[in-house]
């Protein structure tokens, strides 16, 4: 894969804009949204009016559709693939899951959080059985433009979930109701060095337990400064019904001194969503 090489992104939300807006300035990127309104008045990117279109122009594919959609999505590209590099953003579904509907594929599986809206995200990647190092140090490159990755084993992807994924949710809950300036503070001081612990409670090493805590705070700090939003209000964006954030929410009732167990309740959610 070179600067060259052509990227299409189905799925034009929150993280596929991110993506898109992102990669831009380095490779010719195609997009398709089943919403033709997400996709409209769009500038440095090219749009297309179906998936078909969108395969027939890319080497590389990012899957960036909402939960609900990802199989159809799946069934629709299964047999126009050839060869192309499938990087796949879904929460909660294992690279095995996507090869055995899509067949001997090279898939990188991605979980990005919500700060790489503003180029501070926290991305973690790892590969499925049949993408290459290559393949991996490609979706790694496209993602380190809109933040900071780790490169993982596919069995902490559900911890990645927990972590980086539900973190921005947890931090949020924990200085709800503070000015941005002393939550600033809190998270810096207090917040990072719990998130640290809790990462090394479901598994991270300490190096990745740090960069994840220190990344992910970080970039929530960020993205409520630049979005001008409260606490509460960017929690909302981050905690889905049914999802891991929610359920460490759950456990956390805004008390940082239970931030490990809500680590491991989203965990726990993680892994039932990677059953399903």
């Amino acid at each position: 894969m070179t600067k060259n090489t052509k990227i299409g992104i189905i799925g034009y939300g929150n993280m596929g804009a991110a993506i898109a807006r992102g990669i831009s300035s380095k490779y010719q990127v195609f997009v398709f949204d089943k919403e033709a309104s997400k996709t409209k008045n769009i500038v440095k990117v090219k749009t297309v009016k179906s998936i078909f279109s969108l395969l027939d122009n890319v080497d590389a594919l990012i899957l960036a559709v909402k939960p609900q959609d990802f199989n159809d999505v799946l069934a629709e590209i299964k047999n126009n693939i050839d060869d192309k590099l499938i990087i796949s953003i879904a929460a909660g579904r294992p690279t095995r899951g996507i090869e055995k509907i899509l067949g001997k594929v090279r898939v990188v599986r991605v979980m990005p959080n919500l700060p790489a809206k503003i180029g501070k995200g926290m991305s973690c990647l790892c590969k499925g059985k049949f993408a290459n190092n290559s393949d991996l140090k490609f979706a790694k490159k496209i993602f380190d433009f809109i933040g900071d990755t780790l490169v993982l084993n596919e069995n902490m992807m559900d911890a990645a979930t927990a972590d980086s994924g539900s973190g921005p949710g947890f931090i949020c809950q924990l200085v709800s109701g503070k000015s941005l300036k002393e939550a600033k503070k809190i998270a810096q001081i207090e917040l990072v060095p719990l998130m640290l612990d809790a990462g090394m409670d479901i598994g991270f090493k300490r190096g990745q337990a740090e960069l994840l805590a220190v990344a992910t705070t970080a970039g929530t700090m960020a993205l409520l400064e630049k979005s001008n939003i409260s606490a509460e209000n960017l929690l909302k964006q981050v905690a889905s019904k049914g999802g891991t954030t929610e359920a460490g929410l759950k456990v956390l009732k805004g008390n940082k001194k239970f931030l490990s167990k809500a680590f491991k309740a989203a965990l726990k959610r993680a892994k039932e969503l990677s059953r399903r």
